[in-house]
Order: C-alpha cells, then sequence, then structure tokens
C-alpha cells in the first residue's frame, strides 16, 4: 500500500518536523509513504476577495500532483468525521476493494478550492478544532500509524 500526502507548504518548526520524520519512520513497516509539498500561493496584503484566487492557484498545484488510480481523501472541516478505529476499517476496505494508492490532501492556511474538494473521492475531518495545516499533517501521520497499527491488530500504546 502506498499513503501519499499531498500538502501546501514547507514545515519551518523544528518541534513538527520531528514529529513528522518519527512517525514516517514508523509507518515504513506498514506502507510505502510520500510527502508531497507544493508551494503556497502568497496571500496579497489588503486581500480582501482574493482567497477564492489564492486557493485556486494551491488547488491546481496540489490537483497537478495527485498520482493517477489514486483514491482522494481531502482533510477539510466540513468533511465527515471519523474515529481512529473508522479510519483503519476505512483503509482496510479501500484494500480489499482493490486501491493500493491512497491520497491524502491537506490545504494551505486559507483552506482548499472547490476545484480540489469536488475531485475528492471523501472528505475528512480530523476534528471539530481548528489546527494549523503544519500541526495537522502530524497529526494525520499519527492517525494513519494508529490505523495500520489497529489493522494489523497490534497494541499502539507499550
Amino acid at each position: 500500500m502506498t499513503i501519499n500526502i499531498v500538502t501546501v507548504g514547507k514545515i519551518k518548526e523544528d518541534y513538527i518536523n520531528r514529529g513528522i520524520a518519527e512517525f514516517s519512520k514508523r509507518l515504513l513497516k506498514y506502507c510505502n509513504l510520500n510527502i508531497i509539498e507544493v508551494a503556497h500561493e502568497n496571500i496579497p496584503k489588503n486581500s480582501t476577495g482574493q482567497a477564492d484566487m489564492v486557493k485556486s492557484k494551491e488547488g491546481k498545484r496540489i490537483l497537478a500532483r495527485i498520482p493517477d488510480n489514486s483514491y482522494k481523501i481531502v482533510l477539510d472541516v466540513k468533511g465527515k468525521p471519523m474515529t481512529s478505529k473508522g479510519l483503519a476499517s476505512s483503509i482496510q476496505n479501500l484494500q480489499v476493494q482493490g486501491w493500493s494508492n491512497i491520497t491524502f490532501i491537506i490545504g494551505g492556511s486559507l483552506g482548499l478550492s472547490e476545484k480540489v474538494l469536488n475531485e475528492a473521492d471523501y472528505q475528512l475531518s480530523l476534528s471539530h478544532m481548528t489546527f494549523t495545516h503544519q500541526m495537522i499533517r502530524l497529526i494525520l501521520l499519527e492517525q494513519i500509524y494508529r490505523a495500520f497499527k489497529i489493522i494489523a491488530g497490534e497494541p499502539y500504546h507499550k
């Protein structure tokens, strides 16, 4: 199984990068992992009404980097919530259905364009709370790791 994470922008915070590196390393036992970063679009000062333009430009970059034949899951605050066991079950069901490539998509600070949202096979909300898109990358990796541990029937906490 290949898990792709297509995300806008780079992570600058060292503590987040360390967490991402740790969960990326742990996931190697369960899947191939690709983290694909696309450039963020600078938000113009006095950007009233320009949010759609920014999301559109970032969206084009995102869509260009999604691997072919990939099941697309966008992370969006308006998406459907899921438990950790639900995510594990969903990944396992996708495998049974023949999907060997799942792509999770994380937008920039303004979110995702309508085009990206419409291209998704599933819209997922990780929480009703708001997190930075940098934090979401770490939280998502931890949840994917937890899902594979659940699928394998392995304990998570030692």
